[in-house]
C-alpha cells in the first residue's frame, strides 16, 4: 500500500487535550484513516488517560475509561493501525502542574509548563504516568515521551544554583532529564522504545550529543510545519542526528492545528505544501534514514488555549496529505482516490472547501462548520456596522437611550418576518444571497436561521464530541456573534414605543334592539 511512499510509517496524531472523540466516532474514522493511507496513530491522551490511585486527579471529567481504551485499541488492530502512546513528561506538563498538590514540582514556581528536573519526585511522577499509560498499551513497539518545547528550562531556582557550577548548562540539563526518563522506560519495558520531539535537541553540539547517550535510547522526530521549510537545513540535521548514532529517525508533518491557536478551518493548501516538502527531505536524505512520518493534528497550541481545528473538520486536509505522501505528490491519483473516498465531487486545494460537500463520518460538521466560520460573524457585522436602518436610527447612542424612530422599527423588525424564525440558514441564504436582503432579511429572521443552523450544529457536535467541547466551540465560535444580535434585537423591543390603547368600547344599549 505505500506505493512510491518513502515513508514506510504513516501515522496520524489524535490530539486529545479539549476534543476527545467518542469511541464511536472513531470506529467510523478508523477504516478511512487507513483507506486514506495511514497505517498508525500517535495517541495523545493528555488528561484523557484514565490514570489511577495518586494520579487521578489527572483526569478530566470526559476521560475515557481503561474499557474505552482498550475498545480504541481492539478498533485500531481491526484496521491494522499500530498505536504509539504519547506521554508529556518534562515540557507542555500544564495538566500535571496545574494541580496544587503538584505545583510544587514546576521548574518556575509561576509557570507550570515544564517540570522541574532536579526533584527526584519529578522522575517518579512521569514514571508512575508512563507506566500507567503503557499498562493499558500492552505491546507498544514506540512510547513518545514529548519533550518538546521546554520553556524556561535553567531559569528555576534548583537550575540556577546548579548553573553557577562549572560545565553545567542548560543543554546538559535537558540531555540528562531525556536520559533518565528513556532508561526509565527501556528498563521498565524493554521491548519499547522511547520516541522525543527533536526541538530541544536541534542546537547541542555533536559531541555533546553523542556523548550524552541518548541517542541509544531514543529515536527523534524531526517536526516542521511550515509549507517553506528549509529542506537543505532538514537534510544535514538528519545527517548530524546520524553521526550522533541516533539508528532511526521520524519526521513530523501537520494536517491541522499548526497554522493559528483559534483556526477553525485548515488551510489544506499549506498543510500539502507542508507534507510535500517532507517528502524533498527524504529524497535528499540516506534511503531509510525516516521510517516515518507523523502527520500531527493538534488540537490546542497547549493545555489553556482554545480549540483549534476540529478533527472531522481536518479531515480533507488529512486525506490530501496522506495520499500526497503515498504516490510522492499530489497526483491526479490522489486527487481521486479522495475525491472518492470522501464523496467530495470536486476538491478545492487553494481556499475554502466547497460548502455542503462530502459524505465521509463527520462531513456534516465541517459542512456546518464552514457555514459559521465564513457567515455568521460576516452577517451580523453587515448589520450592526452596515445596514443603513441600524447605523442610521438605531445605533450605540439611541441604543443607550432607547430613541428609534417608530417608522424604523418596521425595517430592522417587520412583522411579517417573524414567521421565519425558524427558517434554516441552509435554504434561507440562498434566497438572501449571504444575509444582506435589502428588504429587511434581517431581525429576527437573521437570529431565527442562525439559532437554527446551531441546533444542527450543536446536535452534529454531540454525536461526536462530550458536552464540555461542545460548550466551548459554541462558545468560542458562535455565541458572541449571535449574542450582538441578540442584544440588538433587545433593544430594539425595549426602545419601541407601547401600544396604543384601546378604542372606546360600544356605547349603553348598543346592539340592543330599540
Amino acid at each position: 500500500m505505500s506505493g512510491s511512499s518513502p515513508f514506510e510509517m504513516r501515522f496520524v496524531h489524535l490530539d486529545l487535550k479539549g476534543a476527545p472523540p467518542k469511541v464511536s466516532y472513531l470506529s467510523e474514522i478508523f477504516p478511512l484513516f487507513r483507506a486514506l493511507g495511514a497505517n498508525g496513530l500517535l495517541i495523545e491522551y493528555e488528561d484523557t488517560f484514565p490514570y489511577e490511585g495518586p494520579l487521578r486527579l489527572l483526569r478530566a471529567p470526559h476521560a475515557y475509561s481503561p474499557g474505552e481504551v482498550a475498545e480504541v485499541l481492539r478498533l485500531a488492530a481491526a484496521h491494522e493501525l499500530e498505536v504509539v502512546p504519547l506521554v508529556q513528561t518534562f515540557g507542555h506538563m500544564e495538566f500535571v502542574l496545574k494541580h496544587e498538590a503538584l505545583a510544587h514540582l514546576r521548574e518556575v514556581a509561576l509557570f507550570p509548563n515544564t517540570l522541574n528536573p532536579h526533584e527526584a519526585e519529578s522522575l517518579a511522577l512521569v514514571g508512575a504516568m508512563v507506566d500507567q499509560v503503557l499498562e493499558l498499551h500492552p505491546g507498544a513497539r514506540w512510547l513518545h515521551i514529548g519533550c518538546d518545547e521546554v520553556y524556561y528550562l535553567g531559569e528555576g531556582e534548583a537550575s540556577r544554583q546548579w548553573l553557577q557550577q562549572e560545565q553545567n548548562t542548560t543543554a546538559t540539563l535537558c540531555l540528562s532529564h531525556v536520559r533518565a526518563v528513556a532508561s526509565h522506560v527501556r528498563a521498565r519495558h524493554p521491548a519499547t522504545t522511547p520516541l522525543v520531539w527533536d526541538d530541544m535537541l536541534r542546537d547541542i553540539p555533536e559531541d555533546q550529543l553523542s556523548a550524552s547517550g541518548v541517542p541509544q535510547l531514543v529515536e527523534p522526530v524531526l517536526w516542521d510545519y511550515g509549507a517553506d521549510l528549509d529542506v537543505q537545513g532538514k537534510a544535514l540535521l538528519m545527517e548530524k542526528y546520524r553521526q550522533c548514532g541516533f539508528p532511526r529517525l521520524w519526521a513530523a508533518s501537520a494536517f491541522k492545528g499548526a497554522t493559528g491557536p483559534s483556526q477553525a478551518l485548515p488551510p489544506v493548501e499549506h498543510h500539502l505544501q507542508n507534507n510535500l516538502q517532507w517528502l524533498q527531505v527524504a529524497a535528499q536524505g540516506r534511503k531509510d534514514t525516516l521510517q516515518g512520518i507523523i502527520l500531527t493534528g493538534w488540537q490546542r497550541y497547549d493545555h489553556f488555549s482554545v480549540l483549534c481545528e476540529l478533527l472531522p473538520v481536518g479531515i480533507p486536509s488529512l486525506a490530501v496529505c496522506l495520499q500526497s505522501l503515498l504516490h510522492g505528490g499530489f497526483t491526479e491519483d490522489a486527487r481521486a482516490r479522495v475525491q472518492n473516498l470522501l464523496g467530495i465531487s470536486s476538491l478545492e486545494i487553494a481556499g475554502v472547501l466547497s460548502e455542503g460537500t462530502g459524505s465521509f463520518p463527520g462531513s456534516d460538521i465541517l459542512a456546518l462548520v464552514i457555514q459559521v466560520s465564513l457567515h455568521l460573524r460576516s452577517s451580523v457585522d453587515e448589520m450592526l456596522q452596515r445596514d443603513r436602518y441600524v447605523t442610521g436610527w438605531f445605533s450605540p447612542y439611541h441604543r443607550r437611550r432607547k430613541l428609534i424612530h417608530p417608522v424604523m422599527i418596521q425595517h430592522i423588525q417587520p412583522q411579517a418576518l417573524r414567521r421565519q424564525r425558524v427558517a434554516r440558514m441552509s435554504k434561507q441564504a440562498q434566497s438572501c444571497s449571504d444575509a444582506r436582503d435589502p428588504h429587511g432579511c434581517w431581525g429576527l429572521s437573521l437570529l431565527g436561521r442562525w439559532s437554527a443552523l446551531v441546533q444542527e450544529l450543536a446536535a452534529a457536535l454531540h454525536r461526536v464530541f462530550p458536552e464540555d467541547t461542545v460548550e466551548e466551540w459554541l462558545q468560542e465560535n458562535v455565541h458572541p456573534s449571535l449574542g450582538q444580535l441578540q442584544a440588538l434585537l433587545q433593544d430594539l423591543e425595549a426602545a419601541s414605543p407601547p401600544p396604543p390603547p384601546a378604542g372606546p368600547g360600544p356605547g349603553p344599549g348598543a346592539g340592543q334592539c330599540p
